[in-house]
């Protein structure tokens, strides 16, 4: 499996009413199911790019499988739920918001552990395919486009802190 590298602009890309209601309609189904559908994610993460465990010391540190592993669980159903709520909220807010973790966070986190273009790339595929698994009746090229649109959204402004991050002094 290949990747390119896509470059995420960091101007506002309209997202439409459309792609909204496509996207809170399919999060509306999965929400019940954030546990374990984060943790497929991430084994898609893993099963894609098997290096990407090397970044999480709780996976790097642990004999415990994947499956069983509870801080994996945990990290994975986070991440999961605030690409979601953060995608569903995208065009009301105006802006990406993460909830709780701010975007100066988000930023830090991805910089301190070295997040490249094809991480992002990456975790839109395996993120793409846990949706249409999760939704498969509502799955269509326009869902998957509004998903892509949100993901897009959501890492261009993660770079761009990354960015602001590693130019400061």
């Amino acid at each position: 499996m290949s990747f390119t590298n896509v470059n995420y602009p960091a101007s506002d890309v309209i997202f439409t009413e459309e792609q909204e209601a496509l996207v809170v309609q399919s999060w509306n189904v999965m929400k019940k199911n954030s546990a374990e559908l984060g943790l497929k994610l991430f084994l898609k993460i893993f099963e894609i790019a098997p290096t990407a465990k090397k970044m999480f010391s709780f996976v790097r540190d642990s004999d415990v499988p994947l499956e069983q592993n509870q801080k994996l669980k945990g990290h994975a159903m986070s991440v999961f739920v605030m690409t979601c709520k953060s995608a569903a909220q995208l065009r009301k807010a105006g802006k990406v918001t993460f909830g709780e973790s701010s975007l100066k966070h988000m930023g830090s986190v991805h910089l301190k552990y070295g997040v490249v273009d094809e991480h992002f790339e990456v975790t839109r595929f395996a993120l793409l395919e846990t949706i249409k698994e999760a939704v498969p009746e509502m799955w269509s090229p326009e869902m998957k486009n509004a998903w892509a649109e949100a993901f897009n959204h959501l890492v261009a402004a993660i770079k761009a802190e990354m960015q602001r991050l590693s130019t400061q002094p």
